[in-house]
């Protein structure tokens, strides 16, 4: 149901039993998929690409402007996947460049005043707290938690499950499945908690842990080069997806948190 006070441009793509509320506002270069919800005071703007059965509260803010000077007024665009749920005032600009994209995966919980920037890459089924904020071309994992007032700076990436607790500020890379503490942040060892109750993990058992956690006292107690410590991992660590997944993020950044 689209509500006669909201303004949804004629041009705009809404699919089947998508529900627009009032004085919610949609622009014309965008698409809904079924059964979305835009709640009021919503703000849907060009290049807005919205798949199925998403939240979009009120206040928020999709497809914005990128805050980069390298911006010069391409039509870019933002693309959202299915049951993300999107709570007020949430911010996310589109990417800066027509040859880029902002993207979001499905199932994600973005609470409230969280901003995204320009061409940032969300996986699915993370959580990003409240007011936590990605500057652009950063890159967010898989089932992967920003508590409170996170701050990820540019081109940073965030691996796969891991929790980065409240008030951190990220300035490099962060590998998969670890906790990250403090200002500085640091490593405060591996979410083992969120591992072994996810149904999705069930495989990673007491044994698996053990060895990310040996993977890891080489990475952040050994004093070697990282080139050195990718060859103790692999030397030493019995061979697992999970592992294979630590070496392989390690050895493509640039740097991590250490």
């Amino acid at each position: 149901m689209i509500s006669p006070l909201a303004y949804v441009d004629p041009a705009a793509k809404l699919g089947s039993n998508v529900n627009v509320e009032p004085f919610a506002y949609i622009e014309g270069d965008v698409v809904v998929g079924d059964g979305c919800t835009i709640m009021s005071g919503a703000r849907i703007l060009n290049g807005t690409r919205l798949g199925k059965n998403n939240k979009v509260h009120h206040g928020a803010v999709l497809s914005s402007m990128p805050q980069d000077f390298h911006y010069e007024g391409e039509n870019t665009q933002l693309v959202i996947g299915d049951n993300n749920d999107i709570r007020e005032n949430v911010v996310i600009a589109r990417a800066t460049h027509a040859d880029g994209t902002t993207q979001i995966g499905h199932g994600n919980y973005l609470m409230d005043g969280v901003h995204l920037c320009h061409d940032v890459k969300v996986g699915d089924n993370s959580v990003l707290g409240i007011r936590s904020m990605v500057a652009g071309n950063s890159i967010i994992g898989d089932c992967t938690i920003l508590s409170s007032n996170v701050i990820v700076q540019q081109d940073c990436r965030i691996g796969n499950w891991v929790l980065i607790q409240s008030g951190c500020r990220i300035s490099k890379d962060v590998p998969p499945y670890i906790i990250m503490a403090g200002n500085p942040a640091s490593y405060h060892g591996i979410n083992a908690v969120v591992l072994q109750h996810s149904q999705n993990q069930s495989h990673i058992t007491d044994r698996i842990l053990r060895h990310i956690m040996n993977a890891y006292r080489l990475v952040y107690q050994g004093n070697f080069s990282v080139q050195d410590t990718l060859l103790k991992i692999e030397d030493q660590i019995p061979m697992s997806d999970e592992i294979r997944n630590i070496i392989d993020f390690i050895r493509d950044s640039k740097e991590i948190v250490r």
